[in-house]
């Protein structure tokens, strides 16, 4: 499984887990909603379970990708200033390049 993330992203991430609460877990990225080859992705902090793949970037930032959600494979983690600040998370490699 792929992940990635830009810069912009890392910066953020990395100051989210510099915080004492989450000490020890590691970067999950959810399917919050799917409809047909579409989903809607969220983030949140966790531990692996059993059918998790911990995917290393070139962020040097471990994310958690559930293997048997195909439409994980490929996420692209932004964040961005404007129109509202905060998390974008598509997978260019599906054809989400953003929310509809």
């Amino acid at each position: 499984m792929n992940c990635k993330i830009t810069r912009n992203a890392a910066k953020k991430i990395n100051e989210i887990m510099s915080e004492e609460d989450s000490q020890g877990k590691i970067l999950r990225v959810v399917i919050t909603h799917s409809h047909g080859s579409h989903a809607h992705y969220g983030l949140d902090l966790d531990t692996p379970g059993d059918n998790d793949e911990i995917v290393h970037t070139d962020k040097e930032i471990d994310v958690l990708l559930d293997k048997s959600q195909d439409l994980l494979d490929g996420v692209k983690i932004d964040y961005v200033y404007l129109p509202q600040e905060g998390f974008v998370i598509t997978n260019p490699s599906r054809g989400n390049h953003g929310d509809h």
